[in-house]
């Protein structure tokens, strides 16, 4: 991805097929559909792929154990799903994860493995492995750390792991291979209508501080938590579309988990539920669910949600986690698809998806969740072939590898997520392959790759999405800020008012992450 290159076909394009505003999960994966269909699609992100929701998950594929809880049956059927789809054509993304469910009452094990029995079953072909009971002994062996007092056995059940902003980065790279055309840090103004109908965007390249008028048969407004700031621009005061709810996630040291499997408290404190996952030689613990009025491109942890994640975590682990033992702490708001009934809680409000279009022709992508974010996209593009005037073509991305696709890509290696660039970046600089930290994987290779090949424009760039180094340790983020720097200036001929820009930029950032 070049974004030079981009700006020069913006420049050149008289009129697109497909105008996708917004570079998260949803918009990412409509390009990919579009594109790979042959439509001439632009996406356009304001701030940086992934910076907002996409980035600041679970870290889970899944069909929802939760929603299963709460009856949404065709939610879970289609998650699953899309699930094995998603493992299928991203490999070197998406693994599959064990998740233990301790038991310290006699009851709990038989009422939730019959329950992980209709999950496997409705996960058919795709499933990932077998739910089976397991004992005392056994849950100990799986999770050495586990809190022994009262335990009475468990479950063992399958589901999916991956890193969410790196599959949005190559999802973002695939579409790029299928003729796409994609920008960050470029937001849209205003719509262009005629005869009130919807025929392009105003826009402004944020880095240039240039405005473009771009014309467009179909504009999807794909902008998550966001979407009502775009459909304002088309109808003015409009009903809320978007119920935000706020997830919050701590990273803890691996001690906190031994072992490889994951930790599914099914009954939290309030009836939710809590996972502890281990993700890059750290554990990742979450999530909360809280109803929010005022939405943040960077939202602030809420003490409670900390609180409450550090309480629930604590019954289950041998050694309650404090504090100060937190890492790196990230919240993340859920674009939720506002319900008829208001007084309903974030909990209860459906994860499907909705396509909607206006009158004007402005079609939104509502709610959903990583894991269907193919079906998403199909559907979406499904309703822009009418609504834009576009020759129907049918979709392939049941079967289209994302890009970096390796079907033997080796997990232990901390680059795995490249895929078959791995060896593409390990040849720029013989002497860049090694790790900067002590604490987690970043070497001078990535950081030169990241500007080349993915459009890293930033320190935050690069430090929370192109690596996940800002997510995993904040404090030794911190830390090795200067010398990334320093990289990152020398591959980009930046001087030194650049660099302490930057610095002062990112250590305001940092304090979000930091409990």
């Amino acid at each position: 991805m070049d974004r030079t290159k981009s700006l020069k076909k913006i420049a050149k394009k008289k009129i697109w097929d497909l105008i996708i505003i917004g570079g998260g999960s949803s918009g990412l994966g409509i390009a990919v559909d579009s594109a790979s269909r042959g439509y001439k699609t632009l996406l356009l992100e304001k701030y940086d792929f992934s910076k907002g929701t996409s980035s600041r998950s679970t870290k889970l594929v899944h069909g929802g154990v939760r929603y299963l809880q709460n009856g949404d049956i065709s939610l879970v059927v289609e998650a699953l799903r899309e699930r094995g789809i998603m493992r299928k054509n991203a490999p070197h993304l998406v693994k599959d994860l064990s998740f233990v469910i301790p038991s310290y009452d006699w009851w709990n094990s038989p009422f939730y493995g019959i329950g992980l029995k209709i999950y496997d079953m409705m996960s058919g072909k795709l499933g990932l492995g077998p739910s089976t009971l397991l004992n005392k002994d056994e849950i100990i062996n799986l999770i050495p750390n586990v809190k022994k007092k009262g335990l009475k056995g468990g479950i063992i059940y399958h589901d999916g792991q991956f890193d969410d902003a790196r599959m949005a980065i190559s999802l973002a790279q695939t579409a790029d291979n299928h003729g796409a055309t994609l920008i960050n840090y470029f937001g849209v103004e205003d719509l262009i209508k005629e005869k009130d109908m919807i025929s392009g965007i105003i826009g402004r390249d944020y880095i240039e501080d240039k405005s473009y008028e771009i014309m467009g048969k179909g504009i999807i407004n794909a902008t998550g938590v966001f979407s009502d700031s775009i459909t304002n621009l088309d109808i003015k005061k409009r009903k809320k579309t978007i119920v935000p709810s706020q997830g919050v996630h701590i990273v803890l040291d691996k001690s906190f988990l031994d072992g490889n499997h994951a930790i599914m408290v099914p009954q939290t404190t309030d009836g939710r539920v809590l996972f502890a996952v281990p993700w890059n030689n750290y554990v990742v613990v979450g999530t909360t669910d809280t109803q929010i009025e005022k939405i943040n491109i960077e939202p602030r942890p809420i003490k409670e949600e900390v609180e409450f994640i550090l309480k629930n975590a604590g019954t289950y682990m041998k050694t309650a986690p404090t504090f100060s033992d937190i890492k790196s702490v990230f919240a993340g708001l859920r674009p939720l698809a506002a319900p008829k009934n208001n007084e309903k809680a974030t909990k209860e409000i459906s994860r499907h998806h909705k396509v909607t279009v206006s009158m004007s022709g402005l079609i939104s992508i509502l709610g959903g969740k990583w894991t269907t974010y193919r079906k998403m996209a199909e559907d979406t593009v499904n309703t822009a072939q009418s609504v834009a005037g576009l020759q129907d073509r049918e979709c392939i991305t049941h079967n289209l590898p994302i890009h970096g696709y390796d079907y033997s890509s080796n997990w232990k290696n901390p680059m795995h997520f490249y895929g078959t660039d791995i060896e593409k970046i390990e040849n720029l600089n013989t002497e860049g392959n090694s790790s900067i930290s002590e604490e987690f994987f970043i070497s001078k290779n990535q950081i030169i790759w990241s500007i080349r090949n993915e459009m890293a424009i930033n320190l935050e760039d690069v430090m929370a999405r192109r690596t996940r180094s800002l997510f995993l340790n904040a404090k030794e983020s911190l830390r090795i800020a200067p010398k990334v720097l320093e990289i990152m200036a020398k591959e980009m001929k930046k001087d030194t008012n650049w660099i302490k820009n930057e610095s002062t930029n990112f250590e305001k950032l940092v304090k979000n992450y930091i409990v």
